[in-house]
């Protein structure tokens, strides 16, 4: 099987930048799993990388939806093995790298989504539902008919909450069944899985500083942007992190300080949650930014695809 690199982690380890270099010395190209980066438009609060920053280095499954369209990770894999297809087929080397753990286990575990499982009028009352009674109440549903899916997902992510909700109700089985029977299926590539790490303080403050850059760039003036253009501030896309906190501020709902202050705390959040979800992840070798340099960390990659730099 042709070898594919998977660089994932927690948000603000240097995913990217190191993916970048990497695809410069070994002749790749970075696929991005991001879940926020799919969005046109959103670049400032996505830490999407410019076009000077990627170096010449092509990136795939990046701006390739509006911010009000509808993108699911059965959408990420089927895109994503094409974009792997394309780079393989021109000798080159997939480099995937992002924090979306979800869209990752999709790969390297290769769970299939059946396409036919959609039903839009069961998702539309469950989500009355969690605008009545609030996304707890949906979360217990979940307990009750698949509790090893209410385990790993999060009571607020209602829209992973709602789609096991209604795998459930059209099949009967729970998704974690699905995804079980998924990873008995063989792999089309061998997926090579690395973790970037380092001390949660020094990490904390890599956030902080990070989403102070954001603000200097102009993320508000972004987020201002796209709501001009006419997208709602109720859409999945504008419920990530850095852009529903600057939403709240520009709608008068709290004070710009507070919404930066947000940002920070969210993106902490969300930093624990990668830290957890990828510590659970088979074959996955952690390299720690704080004792590797970037050549040894570029040495380690690079030997795992038997190329000597």
């Amino acid at each position: 099987m042709k070898k594919v690199i998977v660089l994932g982690g927690p948000t603000a380890t240097g995913k990217t930048d190191l993916a970048i270099e990497l695809a410069l010395l070994v002749n790749g190209e970075v696929v991005s799993a991001d879940s926020a980066q799919v969005y046109r438009y959103m670049d400032i609060g996505t830490a999407k990388p410019t076009l000077e920053e990627r170096r010449g280095v092509p990136h795939h499954m990046i701006d390739i939806v509006n911010p009000d369209e509808e993108f699911s990770v059965a959408q990420f894999k089927t895109l994503a093995e094409e974009s792997i297809r394309d780079i393989l087929s021109r000798k080159k080397v997939p480099i995937v790298a992002g924090g979306t753990g979800l869209y990752i286990n999709s790969l390297v575990y290769n769970i299939q989504f059946s396409d036919t499982i959609s039903d839009w009028e069961f998702r539309e009352r469950m989500n009355a539902l969690a605008v009545k009674y609030g996304p707890g109440y949906l979360h217990d549903r979940l307990k009750e008919v698949d509790p090893v899916s209410a385990q790993r997902i999060h009571p607020n992510n209602i829209k992973r909450v709602i789609r096991a909700l209604e795998v459930f109700e059209t099949t009967g089985k729970p998704i974690s069944e699905h995804q079980a029977e998924s990873r008995t299926k063989p792999l089309e590539f061998d997926y090579l899985l690395f973790g970037l790490t380092m001390d949660r303080q020094k990490l904390y403050e890599r956030i902080e500083k990070r989403t102070d850059i954001m603000m200097e760039k102009g993320l508000v003036d972004e987020v201002a942007g796209i709501l001009k253009m006419g997208y709602s501030r109720d859409l999945v896309s504008l419920q990530a992190i850095g852009y529903k906190e600057i939403v709240a501020a520009v709608f008068g709902e709290c004070s710009m300080e507070e919404a930066v202050e947000n940002i920070k705390l969210g993106t902490r959040h969300l930093a624990k949650r990668q830290i957890t979800w990828f510590n659970s992840m088979e074959g996955l070798k952690w390299l720690d930014t704080q004792t590797l340099d970037r050549r040894a960390m570029l040495k380690i990659l690079a030997d795992s695809l038997n190329i000597k730099c």
